[in-house]
């Protein structure tokens, strides 16, 4: 299987930190706003995403997991049941700023469900879009990142794959592949 890298360690760090700074440039000391990583990938770039923040901006900022595994419109629609994550939300969102956060945004139809998902912890004032990539020109429905690492065209016949050390992984790295 032929693999390229589109990221490794050290691109992914400066994103990560890019992100902090854009952040904090458009919340200021968050007083009004909260992070999703999108389950069950966007926690990996989450937990990262608010240790840098933390560190850079000394401001610790609210965050959970949101799971819309129920939300999504194929749930019903595959051969095999979807596995439901856990959604880790101990803050209501009801008027605030919500950066839904994920590691690539493909089709579009997990983040639109993840805005029915969240629903259930308020409606927020505002709902922004992070990823780390966009495989633009795939999308399903008209949404786009309000932050983004890196654009990339791909074919349906390819595949965004993220590695992460903390996940058993020699590095941190982001592959474009073939579909199995």
């Amino acid at each position: 299987m032929h693999k390229k890298l589109i990221l490794d360690q050290k691109q992914i760090e400066i994103i990560l930190k890019r992100f902090c700074h854009q952040l904090i440039e458009n919340h200021d000391v968050f007083e009004n706003t909260v992070l999703l990583g999108l389950q069950p990938r966007g926690p990996l770039v989450l937990d990262k995403l608010a240790l840098l923040l933390e560190e850079i901006s000394g401001v610790k900022v609210p965050y959970g997991y949101l799971d819309a595994t129920f939300h999504r419109d194929d749930f019903r629609r595959r051969d095999l049941p979807l596995k439901a994550n856990e959604t880790k939300i101990k803050f209501l969102i009801e008027g605030k700023n919500v950066i839904l956060v994920d590691d690539v945004l493909y089709k579009g139809r997990s983040v639109r469900a993840a805005m029915d998902a969240m629903i259930a912890f308020g409606r927020p004032a505002k709902v922004e879009l992070m990823v780390l990539v966009d495989r633009k020109f795939t999308r399903d429905y008209p949404i786009m990142p309000d932050y983004c690492g890196l654009k990339v065209n791909t074919l349906e016949s390819q595949y965004v794959m993220v590695e992460w050390a903390d996940n058993g992984f020699e590095n941190d790295a982001i592959w474009i592949t073939e579909k199995a």
